[in-house]
């Protein structure tokens, strides 16, 4: 009698899959609801220069992991790697597990903040719902957090797909992105008013507010960002990983940094920045409706908010996919439980980490949007972004794992990354710095607890 062969994740994703995942998922939500917080970060349009500095970031960053996600083409991005270059040493046990733990964190706020801003704008749409909130005295939070639950139910529906079919529905669903983002490039670019581009006084003034302001603002653009690597989490469904990998990663960072910097100014060019960072105004709560509203009018303006609330699916979408192969791999590795290594019998996707994921993004749902987003970036930086440069040099300094691709003009653009992300570290509040330090401090605990318990089991 022939044996049933294990499901496996399959090859199926091509460059133009990969790179429309990436920019769906970079895409998203951010600009629609990160644009207020952005300038209200410096206080007017000068925090633009954020954005300036975070795209050069990431643009090096990106270079560091189009040379990782080329050289270990497995599923997991960060922890495959980490996991691949210190193998057979305490480190090696360590920075895996440590990535995995707060990406529990940093990876289902990032998610979830894209639901509580699809909630946001579902609710704009319907009084009859806020009016019945006000009425019962439902705190906020909540009225927000359940929207963002169906929603986060509904994407869990559509990624129980084999792989090919998720590859051709995210470029369905990338093109409603781009319809959403490219209206707002084009009316922005006929109805711009440059005379609505006013600084505040001192607004260049290289002090200590200043500086802070500035690294609040990368915060949010890096925020914005996130999501050129997402391709590298999904390393054993890629065709010729070697080449669609660093391809993917490098064309959706340029595309999406184009789009972005074209909506910023479109948007600060129709509705007067000083609206959006007044709490309370439609511009702050929802920058394309009042962008939307001033250019044609409310009707047109709810229109355009489903299209948003699209825009915001189809990256939590791409999103999901990504991050439910981390958890995937690392169980499979050993290095998570064993129950999420576990793929459907006949679809082969990795059900058992996909609801999970899907339940602590639901959980964080339920939390303050602006908080979602900064921790969202900072907790990660550690052992993501500056534990993945320090791994790029030592592998570059032993010289034996084969290089398909190698970033250029190497070490330059991994030593501006390593500035950008020490910088938002340093300038980081300090009740983010809190969180930081409750993951990491909690994380070393349960490592050394898990350790003691192999150490007895092999005993």
């Amino acid at each position: 009698m022939n044996e049933v062969a294990p499901p496996q994740l399959e090859r199926g994703l091509n460059t133009l899959h990969a790179t429309s995942l990436n920019v769906a998922n970079m895409l998203g939500a951010g600009p629609f609801i990160t644009i207020p917080v952005l300038l209200a970060a410096m206080h007017g349009p000068q925090a633009m220069i954020g954005w300036g500095v975070a795209m050069l970031v990431v643009m090096c960053d990106g270079l560091i992991w189009a040379e990782l996600g080329a050289a270990f083409p497995g599923s997991g991005g960060t922890y495959h790697f980490l996991r691949e270059i210190f193998r057979g040493s305490w480190w090696g046990r360590l920075l895996p597990f440590l990535f995995i733990w707060q990406f529990l964190v940093s990876g289902t706020l990032e998610v979830a903040s894209g639901y509580i801003a699809a909630s946001n704008f579902a609710i704009s749409l319907a009084p009859s719902y806020s009016g019945a909130v006000r009425h019962w005295g439902v705190n906020d939070t909540v009225a927000i957090g359940v929207p963002a639950c169906l929603f986060v139910g509904l994407v869990y529906l559509l990624l129980r797909q084999r792989i090919e079919s998720l590859g051709k529905l995210s470029l369905l669903l990338v093109s409603g992105v781009l319809v959403a983002v490219g209206t707002v490039i084009v009316l922005g670019a006929f109805h711009f008013d440059a005379r609505l581009i006013t600084f505040p006084a001192n607004a260049f003034k290289l002090d200590g507010t200043f500086i802070i302001g500035l690294g609040a603002a990368m915060t949010v653009a890096v925020y914005d960002y996130l999501g050129y690597y997402n391709i590298c989490n999904l390393g054993d469904e890629v065709r010729q990983p070697e080449k669609t990998i660093p391809r993917s990663v490098l064309l959706s960072i340029l595309i999406v940094a184009a789009i972005y910097i074209a909506m910023n100014l479109a948007f600060i060019g129709v509705v007067p920045w000083q609206e959006t960072v007044e709490p309370g105004t439609l511009a702050n709560t929802n920058i394309a409706a009042a962008f939307m509203t001033k250019l044609c009018g409310e009707r047109v303006a709810a229109g355009f908010t489903l299209l948003i609330i699209w825009t915001c699916l189809a990256g939590l979408f791409a999103m999901t996919l990504g991050y439910s192969r981390i958890l995937y791999a690392a169980a499979k590795n050993g290095d998570f439980f064993a129950p999420f290594a576990k793929l459907h019998p006949t679809k082969g996707y990795p059900w058992a980490a996909l609801g999970l994921l899907s339940s602590l993004t639901a959980l964080f749902c339920f939390f303050q949007l602006e908080l979602v987003i900064k921790g969202a970036v900072t907790v990660r930086i550690v052992v993501q972004f500056i534990g993945q440069i320090v791994a790029l040099h030592l592998l570059r300094r032993d010289g034996t794992h084969p290089l398909p691709f190698r970033m250029w003009l190497y070490p330059l653009p991994s030593l501006v990354a390593l500035a950008g992300w020490l910088f938002l570290l340093g300038t980081s509040e300090v009740a983010l710095f809190w969180l930081l330090l409750a993951v990491y401090a909690s994380g070393v605990a349960a490592f050394g607890v898990r350790e003691a318990w192999l150490r007895r089991g092999s005993e």
